[in-house]
C-alpha cells in the first residue's frame, strides 16, 4: 500500500509540474508579454545553462 501511495503522489507531482509548465508557456505566448525585451541577465543565464555538457542521467546519485 505504501508503494502505491508513493506512485500516486509522484504522479500527482508530475501532473502539477506539467500544469504549471503549460500555464507558463501560455503566459509567455501572450502578445503583450512577447513584445517586452528580455533582460540581459536572463539571456546570460540561459546561455550559461546551454553551454554546460549534457548529463545522461541528471537525477542519478
Amino acid at each position: 500500500m505504501r508503494q502505491q501511495t508513493a506512485i500516486w503522489q509522484a504522479d500527482a507531482e508530475r501532473r502539477l509540474w506539467l500544469s504549471m509548465l503549460i500555464d507558463a508557456m501560455e503566459e509567455a505566448a501572450r502578445p503583450e508579454i512577447r513584445s517586452q525585451p528580455c533582460p540581459p541577465a536572463v539571456l546570460e543565464g540561459l546561455r550559461a545553462q546551454l553551454a554546460k555538457p549534457v548529463c545522461r542521467y541528471p537525477f542519478a546519485a
